[in-house]
This record gives C-alpha cells, structure tokens and sequence, in this order.
C-alpha cells in the first residue's frame, strides 16, 4: 500500500488500495476455505449426472485411497430382471401345479425372485390361491399352507433346517447353476416336488467396468447370497477371482 501510494500513477490511492487487498486475499487462508468446498461441490454435482451419487465430501476425498470393491451380484453385475427359465418338476408333480404353490406363496414377498415366479403365473394364466400362516426366513425362503398343504420355498438351507431330503436333486441343480442360473427349491408336504430355475442376466456394462477397475489395479470382491455354483459361475464369466456366496443378508 506504501509503495503504490508513494510511488504510484494517479489516482494513486485508488491502486494502493486493489493491491494491497489483492495481497491481503491471496497470503490469507481464506481462499483455500473458499475453494475447497467449491471445488468438491463441483466434484460431486458432475458425478451425479454420470449417475455416480458421493455421500459427502469426506467419502470424495477417501475414494484415492481405496484399492478393493466389493459389489452384489443381482441388480448390480446383472440387470436385476430376473425370470423364470425352467421348472423341472420331480417325484410324480406337474409343471403348472409347482408354478401354482410358488407363486401363491411368493405374492406377500417383495424379493426380485418372487416377482419373476409371479410374473410367470400370471403369463402363463395360472391362478394364485390364498394362503395362510405365511412365514419369511431371512436368506433362506419362505413357508406358508395353500389348500391344506404345506409348502416351502427357498435354497438350500430351508431344505435342510426343514428336514426335506433334496441329495437326488443336486446333479440336476448344479448343472443349471453352472449356467449363472439361480435354483429355487419347492416341497409339498415336506416333499422335494420341482426345481424353479431362474435366470438373471449379466449387464452388458459389467465387463468393461470389471476390466477398467483392474487396470486402475483395484481389486474386485463379488459378495452374494446366490449358491456357490452359480456365483463362481457368474464371477468366472466375469473375471473376477475373489467370490463370497451363500451369504446372510
């Protein structure tokens, strides 16, 4: 200010004044507590129109650090619209007599696998029953009575925890599973009747965003409730070596 105000043009108060702020803006800490919240704003209004959504700006500031990334398998590496590709029915049961107890038992589930048996019920034109005594196992299935019978649907643990023998059943199920398929089991009075087979398939994104994750040198975790089978089928596919299945939610 002393020097501008001395030695400088007219009106020389005036450019004594715009240098000496100038300086006093630029030596004080001030600009960095403006510009670092702009500048993270900034950051995380351009990933939300690349659909990316950051928590808030301790997690933007935390992502250089991170070197593993687990995802789900279901809506995250596949699209998330499973449907129905089989049903294998099994000791003297129908086809449509399997559909109809799965899909009456699944209508008070909100789980992406009950909206694909329901779905198939309904393009199919099978008539969902009521039911009673409904009752959600978490991560494993579902029971509930359809016309006096007993019925149960789920994976492998409920089959085990309910006592129903399904050993005759594991050829036929980890032959669809090596497909990326999900198999479902269905018993009727605590009777193994049919195997729902249900497909889920992958994004057409997931492979080059796996690869571009690894280039960065960043490794993938795949983590997922889905039977051992299909999971490392779907991971191998993929390419992805680090896979947890059968995992509770």
């Amino acid at each position: 200010f002393i020097v501008w105000y001395l030695f400088g043009p007219t009106p020389s108060i005036a450019f004594a004044i715009v240098n000496a702020v100038a300086v006093l803006i630029i030596a004080c800490p001030c600009a960095l507590g403006l510009a670092t919240p702009i500048s993270i704003m900034v950051g995380t209004g351009k990933g939300a129109l690349n659909g990316i959504l950051i928590k808030n700006a301790q997690a933007l500031e935390l992502m250089e650090k991170v070197d593993t990334v687990v995802v789900d398998k279901t809506g995250t590496l596949t699209l998330g619209k499973p449907t129905v590709s089989l049903i294998t029915p099994l000791n003297e049961f129908s086809e449509e007599h399997i559909l109809k107890v799965a899909a009456s038992i699944e209508q008070n589930s909100e789980h992406p696998l009950s909206q694909a048996i329901i779905n198939k019920a309904k393009k199919d034109n099978v008539n969902i029953e009521e039911i009673n005594d409904f009752k959600y196992f978490v991560g494993k299935g579902v029971t509930g009575n359809v016309n006096s019978k007993v019925i149960a649907l789920g994976n492998n643990k409920l089959m085990k925890s309910l006592n129903i023998e399904i050993i005759n059943t594991h050829k036929i199920a980890n032959k669809l599973r090596n497909e990326g398929e999900t198999v479902i089991f269905v018993a009727i009075d605590n009777k193994i009747a049919g195997l729902i087979s249900i497909s889920d398939p992958i994004k057409e994104s997931s492979k080059t965003a796996i690869k571009d994750l690894k280039d960065l040198g960043i490794n993938i975790v795949m983590l997922t409730g889905d039977n051992g089978v299909t999971a490392k089928a779907v991971a191998n596919k993929l390419g992805i070596n680090s896979v947890y299945h059968d995992v509770l939610p």
